[in-house]
């Protein structure tokens, strides 16, 4: 097995993008409120911080993880 085939799905989930997306935002909220010194930007930052891991863990554990499912299939309902 090729290094590309162990790692083909790493990171390609709609769990990981949207984690990674929320994060981001988080991260330049909490800057900002560095930047012009603001404690209650930085808690929101931090709180939407909070939000986007817990959203990733649930996408991830509805199916829409790397390992839940192949990248291009729906997940089925039962």
């Amino acid at each position: 097995m090729s290094q590309h085939e162990e790692h083909e799905d790493h990171g390609h989930s709609v769990a990981a993008w949207t984690t990674v997306g929320i994060l981001i935002v988080a991260s330049a909220i909490m800057a900002l409120a560095v930047l012009f010194p603001n404690l209650w930007l930085f808690v929101g930052g931090a709180v939407l911080a909070l939000v986007g891991v817990v959203a990733g863990k649930v996408l991830s554990m509805a199916g829409y993880g790397a390992a839940g499912r192949p990248r291009d299939e729906a997940p089925s309902i039962h």
